[in-house]
């Protein structure tokens, strides 16, 4: 497994995750290598000297992973390297101390081109791999900014798409993509939320969900220093934005 090292001090590291990877080991996992695998895997020595009792704790079942990101959603995770640090940053994620944002390409043009998304998700109770907006969920806001437009030629059509930052101030599960879809606005090759349809014919143009966390802010667990990091879009996201930019002047 290729993982970028993004940020690292003595009291954490940041990641930048490939879309296609599970965060967190899980009964549902086995056979598939996840970020806390790589992680055990990294640090394996120091890890067989910790005591029985410590074995216990949150930080070391999840191996000092602070924070998750979906599947096949790429960019910025947070692992801290000790206790302390772990719980410190944990409460910042409570606090909304952290600042996270996130690119992403929705179907449809957004209109206003800023705003805030605030419904309630929770996990539908007829299909427990899916969230969506209950009256009964958990509170969620997610803030956003339209950076740019295209009319992408497809099937005979102009199909309008936007690209657009989020700022999610909460950070329930798949909350992006189920607050875009609320809005009629799913995120490209998003199978889960932007229908069967729609997502078959993406998903032969691009093969992921068009969603990276691609920077974050926090305080240094120690220090309180505010950290700013940013990484760009993988590989295969640049590279689609770049036909569609190639498009648009062609229009």
């Amino acid at each position: 497994m290729n993982i970028e090292i993004i940020y690292e001090d003595e009291d954490l590291l940041v990641l930048n995750k490939p879309a296609g990877t599970i965060v967190n080991r899980s009964e549902t996992t086995i056979g598939q290598i996840t970020v806390q695998d790589w992680i055990e895997n990294k640090i394996k020595d120091q890890r067989s000297k910790i005591k029985d009792q410590e074995k216990e704790s949150d930080f070391y079942k999840r191996a000092g992973i602070v924070h998750r990101i979906d599947k096949e959603t790429s960019g910025l995770l947070i692992v801290a390297k000790n206790e302390d640090s772990f719980g410190n940053l944990q409460k910042q994620f409570k606090d909304r101390i952290v600042k996270k944002t996130y690119l992403a390409l929705a179907h449809g043009k957004i209109i206003p081109e800023a705003g805030e998304i605030k419904v309630p998700v929770g996990r539908l109770p007829w299909n427990r791999k899916r969230f969506g907006i209950l009256a009964g969920g958990r509170e969620s806001i997610t803030r956003y900014k339209v950076v740019s437009n295209f009319q992408f030629p497809i099937s005979n059509t102009k199909e309008e798409l936007s690209l657009v930052e989020l700022y999610p101030k909460t950070g329930r599960t798949h909350q992006i993509r189920v607050h875009l879809k609320y809005i009629n606005r799913p995120i490209f090759s998003d199978f889960l939320y932007a229908g069967r349809k729609i997502s078959k014919k993406d998903r032969f143009l691009l093969p992921r969900v068009f969603l990276h966390a691609y920077k974050i802010s926090f305080k240094q667990p120690k220090t309180g220093e505010t950290v700013s990091l940013e990484c760009t879009l993988p590989e295969e996201l640049s590279k689609f934005l770049k036909n569609l930019q190639n498009c648009k002047k062609q229009l």
